[in-house]
């Protein structure tokens, strides 16, 4: 059964796996072209420059922050893979 995803926390930031989940979901839609990938680009380009301004605040605790990082590098590796299909 698949893990649920965290829901909004009370300071209503989303949790991290929103995130891994929005950045498995467009790899894998890219994977079975149902997106096209300047699409695909500009979703993660979004969630890239998202997760980058989180990442970034001073106030965001720690732990929040380590899992915002271990998103943001999926998706910067998406990226890549995606700028490699020109």
């Amino acid at each position: 059964m698949p893990k649920e995803p965290q829901e909004l926390g009370l300071d209503g930031l989303p949790g991290h796996d929103y995130f891994l989940d929005a950045v498995h979901h467009i790899d894998e839609a890219v994977a079975s072209k149902s997106i096209a990938s300047s699409a695909a680009k500009g979703i993660v380009y979004s969630l890239v420059e998202t997760l980058g301004s989180m990442v970034g605040d001073p106030d965001l605790p720690a732990h929040l922050k380590s899992g915002y990082m271990g998103a943001l590098d999926l998706a910067v590796e998406l990226e890549a893979k995606l700028d490699k299909m020109r």
